[in-house]
């Protein structure tokens, strides 16, 4: 039975330090000519203010592509002789939330299946993208996924905010679902109304990476619940973090 090539897209991701595993997060590939990146939010790599430092990650691949529960990790190193090897962007407003690393293709095993997003499928912010359209949030909440086919999880969503304004002057969108701990990373998309060869056998169009829920300082814990809103990074940050 054949399965949308989204989910092909997408990776369960674990970080570690040493032999130890840290946390589960959610990831997507990215290719950019020849070269292929795992996209994931920047604090899966590193995130300073809870001393998460992982020293590698590893996402799960499928190797079979007549047989979609076979899968085998892949590790990736995250630094070499010192010196980080994820990319990360920064622009006016500070640091943006999202990373790419670049995966050494012929260390991959063979066959290896996947699909993967191309500055084809980007949204480009300038775009119109209704209030209130529906999105999909595709990852592993609290690592949760079909644990026999490796693959994750689609969350629905709406856009929360105007799509193509900086929120609050973050290089940031908002969108209103449920999601959880190990959403960070995953790919923000929505289903390509139009037939184009250029989107291959991925009719999925990308807008932005989810980071984290937005929650408000003042809150009253017992009394108010949870907004329920979250930020996703434009995705358009990707052509300067895959550029040669």
């Amino acid at each position: 039975m054949a399965i949308d090539s989204l989910l092909l897209a997408c990776a369960r991701l674990c970080t570690f330090a040493g032999g130890s595993l840290l946390t589960n997060a959610s990831s997507f590939f990215f290719q950019r000519g020849e070269r292929l990146f795992v996209v994931t939010s920047r604090h899966v790599m590193c995130d300073e203010d809870s001393n998460h430092r992982p020293d590698r990650i590893e996402i799960d691949l499928h190797v079979d592509p007549d047989n979609i529960a076979q899968s085998v990790p892949f590790s990736i190193r995250l630094y070499r002789d010192g010196v980080a090897v994820w990319r990360q962007g920064v622009d006016q407003a500070g640091e943006i939330d999202v990373a790419a690393i670049e995966i050494d293709r012929s260390a991959l095993p063979k066959p290896c299946v996947y699909r993967a997003f191309t500055p084809d499928h980007l949204v480009d912010p300038g775009e119109d993208v209704d209030i209130g359209a529906s999105v999909l949030i595709v990852g592993f909440p609290l690592g949760f996924h079909d644990t026999l086919h490796h693959t994750p999880v689609a969350r629905q969503a709406a856009i929360a905010s105007a799509f193509g304004l900086r929120f609050q002057g973050q290089g940031y969108f908002l969108t209103d679902a449920r999601t959880h701990r190990g959403t960070s990373g995953a790919p923000v998309v929505m289903r390509a109304t139009e037939a184009a060869p250029t989107y291959g056998d991925l009719p999925w169009r990308l807008l932005g990476v989810h980071s984290s829920r937005l929650d408000v300082g003042t809150r009253d814990l017992n009394q108010d619940e949870a907004l329920g809103l979250n930020c996703a990074w434009y995705a358009d940050i990707l052509l300067t973090l895959t550029e040669a």
